[in-house]
């Protein structure tokens, strides 16, 4: 699976107004985009958007350029506001998962 992260530091005093802003919920269709997962992790000084999937870049490049997506264009105009600076993109640089115990046949 694929995987990308948008990573972008919040204005000191604002993450009170990001929470509220990611209760609202996610500003698309995840099942529409062919996603399978889209986390995000908000700390006091930075919010992460994570994206999960097959041809993940494509997915977020699409989502983000296509001007007709009326909800996620709002949504990023309420964000502009509460973020410093220009936002990153983050790849996996270490990954560990934990192997299953396969159970013996019966």
């Amino acid at each position: 699976m694929d995987q990308l992260a948008i990573v972008a530091r919040l204005k000191s005093g604002t993450e009170s107004l990001a929470a509220e802003l990611l209760e609202k919920g996610t500003p698309f269709d995840p099942d529409a985009t062919g996603l399978d997962r889209h986390t995000v992790y908000l700390s006091a000084g930075e919010v992460v958007f994570v994206f999960e999937g097959p041809e993940v870049d494509s997915v977020v490049d699409s989502l983000i350029s296509e001007p007709f997506h009326w909800p996620l264009v709002e949504a990023l105009e309420e964000w502009r506001p509460l973020i410093e600076g220009n936002p990153r993109i983050a790849r996996p640089a270490h990954s560990w998962r934990r192997e299953r115990a396969t159970q013996p046949a019966e």
